[in-house]
């Protein structure tokens, strides 16, 4: 597989891949001749990208007799954020803090803290501990959007 950040480096396949960002956000494809029209570059200049594409696993291709439709794979461009959204959140602060509160809103000991309740340091269920564990894990794809974001931001800021 090409180096990923190669592909990416030059400008008329990162505008081929924003027309195939578009379309893949409606779900659709596109064909050789839509990306020449809405380009304006010729079309032996697109097939070439489009092949470093392919080759890139950046984009499938489906053909209809002597058509081909385009469509993009953006699964491959996941180890670029990786790679560079830890550059772009660096410094800022994702630390969370936890309190327990009774039901009066007084704060309470937590788990970690020596048997506070009395049970052997069982705190919740199986059922809300499962609970909890995908909330956590929802929280944690929360927060890497949220980051993603912010990177993006920056980006164009």
């Amino acid at each position: 597989m090409p180096d990923i950040f190669g592909v990416i480096a030059d400008a008329t396949r990162r505008d081929i891949l924003q027309l195939l960002l578009e379309r893949h956000l409606r779900d659709e494809e596109i064909s050789v001749s839509e990306i020449v029209g809405n380009l304006e570059i010729s079309q032996p200049t697109v097939s070439k990208h489009l092949k470093v594409l392919r080759e890139a696993e950046l984009v499938t291709v489906r053909e209809d007799g002597q058509h081909r439709f385009y469509s993009l794979d953006p699964e491959p461009l996941e180890m670029i954020e990786d790679f560079v959204i830890p550059f772009l959140s660096a410094g800022f602060d994702t630390e969370v803090t936890v309190e327990y509160l009774s039901e009066d809103g007084e704060r309470v000991a937590g788990p970690d803290s020596a048997d506070p309740f009395g049970d052997e340091g069982e705190v919740l269920s199986e059922e809300a501990a499962a609970a909890a564990e995908k909330i956590g894990r929802a929280a944690a794809l929360a927060e890497h959007r949220v980051k993603e974001l912010v990177a993006r931001f920056k980006l164009r800021g």
